[in-house]
């Protein structure tokens, strides 16, 4: 089986492109990152994915005219770069049509809340405004809408009593890191069977 190559999209302190990058290195992951794209050139994942030796495809979206222009650009370099598997760690954009179409069912996130739950920003702060008492954490597919992707795996974590936004998300954070380089070796093992919206993992 050749080995799958991965581009990551974060925008910020970049833990769970670590994760990622550290499975690799690990052999925990049939893949091979092979390119980080991110939209703030200052962000703390860019520094990650230089020690780890990952090319870096940086914009500011000030730069383009409109999300659809960049994407372009981007799709290019994925394309160029026979990307088979992108994967939104962190990144906080809108992806259009532009990247969804051409990507679609090879394009996930994570997310730090139980989809269809609490979907969009701040789903840590929300579930712990709501008051659950479990929450937890979602990969699922990208389909162009908020969170709204076919649900491919998720792990729950408890919300304590004097839980702060803090304290839950160190723990949300450590699920993630966990899950995220779970999946993502499921779909490249060829394990992940997606069918209108129910996904498989054997």
């Amino acid at each position: 089986m050749a080995v799958l190559k991965i581009a990551v999209f974060a925008s910020g302190q970049g833990t769970n492109f670590q994760a990622l990058a550290d499975a690799a290195k690990e052999r925990r992951l049939d893949g091979s990152i092979e390119l980080l794209v991110c939209d703030k050139p200052s962000a703390p994942v860019v520094e990650r994915a230089r020690q780890a030796g990952v090319d870096t495809w940086l914009f500011n979206p000030k730069d383009y005219a409109s999300r659809e222009a960049y994407e372009t650009e981007i799709l290019a370099e994925l394309q160029r770069r026979e990307i088979g598997l992108i994967v939104l760690a962190g990144y906080m954009r809108i992806i259009t049509p532009v990247l969804v179409k051409p990507y679609y069912g090879r394009m996930i996130n994570i997310h730090p809340a139980l989809l269809p739950a609490f979907p969009g920003v701040n789903g840590i702060g929300q579930a712990l405004a709501y008051g659950v008492k479990i929450t937890g954490v979602t990969v699922h597919y990208v389909d162009g809408g908020m969170d709204s992707g076919p649900i491919i795996a998720q792990r729950a974590v408890e919300v304590a009593d004097g839980d702060t936004e803090a304290s839950l998300a160190q723990r949300i954070h450590a699920a993630e890191q966990a899950l995220l380089p779970w999946a993502v070796q499921q779909i490249a093992q060829g394990n992940v069977t997606l069918d209108g919206r129910r996904v498989t993992v054997r």
